[in-house]
């Protein structure tokens, strides 16, 4: 089975700095890459600092580390606005993000000619 992180509030997909950090700590290449703003301000990177809390944008939600830190950190994990959520579906899926009024859930990709 894989597993996806998704998000399930209105807002765009992002982790809290306290999980960007633990993405980082564990090596995950794109967090890596990512600039960590509260480094400059570490007092203000709390839970409900808003521009320090939208980290890992590029992550892949289906990166296994990314699993791990939501499924280990829980809310904490959150971004600002972002409700986090892991779902499993089966490995032969070849799967998308999509939005339904704007709450994201995982579908499986079908053909489309236009």
């Amino acid at each position: 089975m894989k597993k996806i992180v998704i998000n399930k509030s209105y807002e765009e997909f992002c982790v809290s700095h306290k999980a960007f950090l633990r993405l980082r700590e564990l090596g995950q290449q794109e967090a890596l890459q990512e600039k960590d703003l509260g480094v400059y301000w570490p007092q203000a990177a709390a839970p409900r600092e808003p521009s320090l809390n939208q980290c890992g944008h590029l992550i892949p939600r289906n990166d296994a580390t990314l699993v791990r830190v939501v499924e280990e950190m829980g809310a904490d994990a959150n971004g600002h606005c972002a409700e986090l959520k892991v779902v499993t579906i089966p490995d032969e899926v070849q799967w998308q993000i999509s939005k339904t009024n704007g709450i994201e859930h995982v579908s499986e990709v079908h053909r489309t000619w236009e």
